[in-house]
């Protein structure tokens, strides 16, 4: 079977439901015109980046061996990425966001292995290999920033989202496919941003996968470190955007110190962005995370907590203040002054302890749902959890014994105690009720007809957050893009352009030296009249040859070009200057 990547110990540790994300690099589906994508931005990039980015990244390549010539491979930078306790995984694209942070929790870093075409070279809002293997790996280098890394993935994976984070997740990767598709017609493109934009306008209130989702923006993918008067560059999205790493520098763009506020400045991914944040340094981002994780409900519980959850309609998790965990989809809770005194989930549901499945209540046991009440006993200040064996028996909470058991807020259940589980340090966690039923008010919650009920333990839900707390206890691998990224058929035309740059390649690497550049130069003329960056290539080859006349023919023509596309100009111009340069030194 093919796993899609080769095993290493940090690959090997990873959940199944994350590996369904995993698909294989293909290396050899990378064209010459792909690899010449990737040197002229690598080439661009650490010429310019050398001046502006955090120290970090350049010492990065080095240490995770990302060439500046070629693509690299998955294979070869999960050899040098294990020496920093890191790995790296190929995917289709974008993928859910839980998963994506997941993947960094595990220390994996995910990289779209697709590359940007050449009429997207400067920036696009697909992820893509230059984003990820040359933006986000050289500064995962850095041991502090690191740890910033994935501990944001072990935080931001339990955020709970809103049904309508996954609607704008779908609209962004729509956005992303088509963008890096040939001849999309224009109004397609335009048609898809107007939907990121619509959705952007109307998300309603900010659910927390929304807000971390923005500290991430703000900092790992468009980070600036040091002061705002100085900045340097680390987030990737600057790193591997040829344009806006040098847009950013500019005052036209706002520097703001970064705080938890950054959380609430909403981003476009369509446009270069007004305002970046700046970090003092990367134990900076440590601190605001968990200032973040401090107002999450993985830390704070509460009715609002299970509110998050019934509003995500996505499977989720509350822990009681037992310990004892619920995971499921819920759908209803009642409350009483301000607090929650039951709660309710329909479907497959599972309880677990300390993220491990409670023997005998898996999904199969609990698959209509589960419901409970929470809090104390009406008139006893002593909570369940709190009492003693002697306490227990004392209020009939014993082993075949017929008990009413009246909570704060109107909860009653009424059965026959068959046992009870309890935790590790001794506390009851569970009690299981035979011919049992339970009532808020007149209304019945559950009835004896259904079988033994199971009451969770627990005064207060002390957190509550998205997934499950034994991974193993749900089917997760169920999931099916709605758009797979497209791969354009190639014209022939297109075939025979990839044959020359191929040509190219291979005499710069001393393979064949047979090869003559006149002769491609002069297909280029005739045949691709609109291509530019062959003719960079062979400007340089021409100079380091020192054939001046083939230079100077070359760059009459690249004029020409200039003046055909005249958006591609600064390209051209920026190519030649730094092969002129690098002369030069």
């Amino acid at each position: 079977m093919d796993t899609g990547y080769k095993s290493n110990p940090l690959l090997d540790r990873l959940p199944k439901h994350l590996k369904q994300f995993i698909k294989p690099q293909n290396y050899n589906d990378y064209t010459p015109i792909n690899q010449a994508v990737w040197r002229y931005v690598m080439r661009k990039n650490v010429d310019y980046l050398s001046k502006v980015a955090h120290t970090s990244y350049t010492e990065g390549l080095k240490k995770t061996g990302i060439s500046i010539n070629h693509i690299p491979s998955m294979y070869g930078m999960n050899r040098i990425l294990k020496d920093i306790g890191w790995a790296a995984v190929a995917v289709d694209g974008f993928i859910p966001p839980n998963a994506f942070m997941e993947f960094q929790a595990y220390n994996v870093l995910v990289i779209a292995s697709d590359i940007r075409q050449l009429e997207n070279i400067e920036y696009t809002p697909a992820p893509d290999i230059i984003h990820e293997g040359a933006g986000h790996a050289p500064i995962i280098a850095n041991p502090e920033y690191a740890e910033y890394l994935r501990r944001f993935g072990e935080i931001g994976c339990k955020a709970i989202s809103s049904a309508k984070d996954y609607e704008m997740y779908e609209a962004i990767r729509h956005l992303s496919i088509i963008k890096e598709v040939d001849n999309t017609p224009e109004e397609e493109i335009t048609a898809a941003e107007k939907k990121v934009d619509e959705l952007q306008q109307n998300m309603g209130t900010p659910s927390e996968m929304s807000l971390i989702r923005n500290l991430h923006w703000w900092t790992v993918e468009y980070g600036l470190i040091e002061t705002p008067e100085n900045p340097k560059i680390y987030g990737a999205g600057l790193l591997s955007s040829i344009g806006e790493s040098k847009w950013c520098m500019t005052n036209e763009v706002k520097k703001i110190p970064y705080t938890l506020e950054a959380a609430y400045q909403d981003f476009d991914i369509t446009k270069p962005q007004p305002q970046l944040f700046v970090t003092p340094d990367f134990a900076h981002l440590s601190l605001i995370l968990e200032e973040f994780a401090n107002t999450m409900s993985l830390r704070k519980g509460g009715l609002k907590g299970l509110e998050k959850l019934i509003a995500s309609q996505a499977l989720g998790t509350i822990e009681l203040s037992t310990g004892i965990q619920v995971s499921g989809v819920f759908t209803e809770t009642i409350e009483n002054d301000g607090k929650p005194i039951y709660f309710q989930t329909k479907g497959n549901t599972a309880l677990s302890y300390r993220d491990k499945e409670l023997v005998g209540h898996s999904t199969k046991k609990h698959r209509e749902g589960f419901g409970s009440p929470i809090g104390k006993l009406k008139g006893i200040n002593l909570a369940i959890e709190d009492m003693s064996p002697r306490d227990l028996k004392a209020y009939h909470i014993y082993e075949g014994h017929e008990v009413l058991l009246e909570f704060e807020g109107d909860i009653t259940v009424n059965g026959t105690i068959i046992t009870g589980t309890r935790n590790l340090m001794g506390k009851i966690i569970l009690i299981s009720i035979n011919r049992c039923t339970v009532k808020h008010k007149d209304i019945i919650l559950f009835q004896p007809e259904w079988g033994i009920y199971h009451l969770a333990v627990g005064k207060e839900v002390i957190s509550a957050y998205s997934g499950p707390a034994d991974v193993n206890s749900f089917d997760l691998i169920t999931h099916v893009p709605s758009e797979n990224t497209i791969k354009s058929k190639k014209s022939e035309r297109t075939q025979k352009l990839e044959l020359l740059y191929n040509q190219v390649r291979e005499y710069r690497e001393g393979k064949n030296r047979t090869i003559s550049r006149h002769k491609v130069f002069e297909e280029i003329q005739t045949h691709y009249p609109e291509d530019w960056l062959l003719s960079v290539e062979l400007y340089e080859l021409a100079k380091t040859n020192g054939d001046s006349d083939f230079a100077e023919e070359i760059i009459a023509h690249l004029e020409t070009v200039k003046q055909y596309k005249p958006k591609v100009g600064h390209l051209i111009d920026d190519g030649i200057s730094l092969i002129n340069e690098a002369l030069v030194s």
